[in-house]
């Protein structure tokens, strides 16, 4: 009975190690080895998408900016264009003007009506003339303009492109990071 006891403290004192603890050490190996691969890849994916909000963040910022330079361009554009056709009506009169002068000159009685008429004409005729160098003027300023807004409207069209293909990458990126991960 002596020896049944101390048996029996001795295989509860000092058990023999069990064959499944080693497959158990294996798992939790597996185990924490995946976790870090996934924490890895979660770094890494959180750090691009955070070069990748910074640089979308530029790209709107010079968007912004380049649609007020565009804003400003055709704003500048259409002052031109509205001037140019206040001095076109300006002479439409002003040549109407000196046509109904004339033909009330035609049609006077007096010499005296015909010298007012005359000068009349001439005074017309005189700010007629002003108006073109004023129009030439603005002429070539609207083309220069136009020029500008299209140069304006190509650079935003550029940063517009770059805009979607950066939404394009963020949006592959998201699918990707959402799919489902293969261990090696």
């Amino acid at each position: 009975m002596l020896r049944a006891t101390l048996f029996f403290c001795g295989v509860m004192c000092f058990p023999f190690p069990a064959p499944c603890q080693p497959q158990t050490s294996d798992a939790q190996t597996r185990t924490m080895e995946a976790v870090l691969s996934e924490i890895r890849q979660l770094r890494q994916d959180l750090q691009t998408a955070a070069f990748a909000a910074r640089k979308a963040q530029i790209v709107i910022y010079r968007l912004h900016v380049q649609q007020g330079v565009l804003e400003q361009a055709t704003s500048r554009l259409d002052n031109v264009k509205m001037e140019i056709t206040q001095i076109e009506n300006q002479k439409r009169y002003q040549t109407e003007q000196i046509k109904r002068f004339k033909e009330m000159k035609e049609q006077a009685e007096n010499e005296e009506q015909k010298q007012q008429l005359e000068g009349n004409i001439a005074a017309f005729e005189s700010n007629l003339q002003d108006w073109e160098p004023r129009e030439q003027e603005l002429q070539t300023q609207q083309i220069d303009l136009e020029a500008e807004v299209r140069v304006e409207q190509a650079k935003l069209a550029r940063l517009d492109e770059q805009l979607d293909r950066l939404e394009n990458a963020l949006e592959s990126a998201s699918l990707q990071a959402s799919a489902p991960r293969h261990q090696n």
